[in-house]
């Protein structure tokens, strides 16, 4: 008895194998572009290759990809039901295995074409969903990235009606009693609000760290920029961070902030944030709002932009919006074009004329020096010039300046040293009681 025991083990594990194996075969889509309203053929072409790239950093082989132009969406189908009909023969012939819209489907919407193509449909919120929660590692990224899925399923929440009810319109039928659905709501209703309140805690833990940064007076700087610009490979460049770097869209979830020195001797925080896109779904917004307080409290941001990329005003566009939504738009921003080496020089000069920017290779470490210095000349123009009295026994004072800001002027006398230095205003209140002038 035990040698078919064991056999039966073996096959067991072997099926495992063969399980993960399976999970690991990528997915057959269909692409589905919308160009509706006001968007030009060309934006709606840039965002039907955007939607390949996202397909494929989820896990699915783009087999054929289909632009629709319409006035307005069909309250139906989105796509008209001509045009879902043609799509679900092409979708039979292909044998894909889901659909992907370019837009932001309605329940209902969703429900139909699912119901006519027989396969899964998903919508450009739920793949770049998916994207996240393949990509959230920490426990902060991952409560964010399942609250915005809950609060995007809810409304899409489905029962088999009223056949799971013990509630009736009879006698004998009437008294407690609820759908499946109802329970499921309910469910998940609950766990939203349970991880709102861990969202709470954690950010009010990141505001008890912003604020001791701020008491320690270290200016802070924040990257920003169009997802797979190259963010991340700057942060490792400028700081040695160690920062997953691949090029996929959305590898990076988590934000990471290190030191750097700049070339006056001043120190910096330099934080690493989440890429956007075009339309980042309001869930994710929402949901990272506590995150993207960093950007918030920056004192200056460096926007990072694909200088090769043919839609890059589009995309300098799509980050602003964003940083409008979280009221960020305020905050001084200097523009990085990175993948210098990577294009015609002429272009490079075209794109430094039309925003106030540099020119850099996070990859080769060209424009690096430039950058740096623009850093800190930016933030030295936000600062002021004050001069300090302090005295010899108060050496503490001394090395607090030369940490908080740059010392232009240190003159010694008989009683202690008088210093000229480049305090931001914040930093200058510190050392208010030893300012002269």
């Amino acid at each position: 008895m035990s040698e078919p025991r064991s056999q039966a083990g073996r096959q067991r594990r072997r099926l495992t194998a063969t399980e993960v194996d399976l999970e690991r075969i990528r997915q057959r889509a269909l692409l589905v572009g919308t160009g509706t309203g006001a968007h030009s053929q060309e934006e709606a072409e840039a965002g039907l290759d955007e939607l390949a790239l996202l397909a494929d950093t989820a896990g699915a082989d783009t087999v054929e990809a289909v632009l629709q132009r319409r006035r307005t969406p069909d309250p139906a189908t989105y796509i008209g039901k001509g045009k879902a009909e043609e799509l679900r023969d092409l979708a039979h012939t292909l044998d894909v295995d889901v659909v992907i819209v370019d837009d932001e489907l309605t329940p209902a919407q969703q429900r139909n074409l699912e119901h006519l193509f027989k396969v899964d449909v998903v919508d450009r919120v739920a793949l770049i969903l998916d994207i996240f929660a393949q990509h959230a590692t920490s426990q902060d990224g991952a409560v964010q990235v399942e609250l915005a899925q809950l609060r995007y399923r809810l409304p899409r929440l489905r029962g088999r009606g009223t056949e799971l009810s013990q509630q009736g319109g009879g006698i004998g039928t009437r008294g407690p009693g609820e759908t499946q659905l109802e329970v499921d709501r309910r469910r998940l209703l609950r766990r939203i609000q349970r991880l709102e309140r861990d969202l709470k805690d954690l950010g009010a833990t990141r505001a008890t760290q912003r604020k001791a940064r701020r008491r320690r007076a270290i200016p802070t700087v924040a990257l920003v920029g169009y997802t797979n610009a190259g963010k991340s490979t700057l942060l490792n460049r400028l700081t040695d961070a160690g920062v997953l770097v691949e090029n996929q869209l959305f590898s990076t979830l988590d934000p990471t902030t290190r030191r750097l020195r700049l070339p006056g001797g001043e120190t910096v925080l330099l934080s690493d944030t989440v890429g956007f896109v075009r339309r980042l779904p309001h869930q994710l917004v929402d949901a990272f709002r506590s995150t993207l307080e960093e950007v918030v409290d920056a004192d200056l941001l460096l926007h990072v932009v694909d200088v090769g990329a043919p839609d890059a005003e589009a995309r300098i566009a799509a980050v602003e919006t964003v940083l409008r939504e979280i009221d960020a738009d305020e905050v001084p921003v200097l523009y990085v074009w990175n993948k210098a080496d990577l294009v015609d020089p002429e272009i490079v000069e075209e794109s430094l004329r039309a925003h106030d920017s540099v020119a850099v290779s996070a990859a080769t470490g060209t424009g690096i020096d430039d950058l740096l210095h623009a850093i800190a000349d930016r933030l030295r123009a936000r600062a002021r010039i004050v001069e300090c009295f302090v005295p010899y026994d108060r050496a503490d004072v001394l090395a607090a300046l030369h940490r908080a800001g740059e010392v232009l002027v240190e003159v010694h006398d008989d009683d202690g040293t008088r210093v000229r230095a480049r305090l931001s205003d914040r930093d200058a209140g510190q050392f208010a009681e030893f300012t002269r002038g």
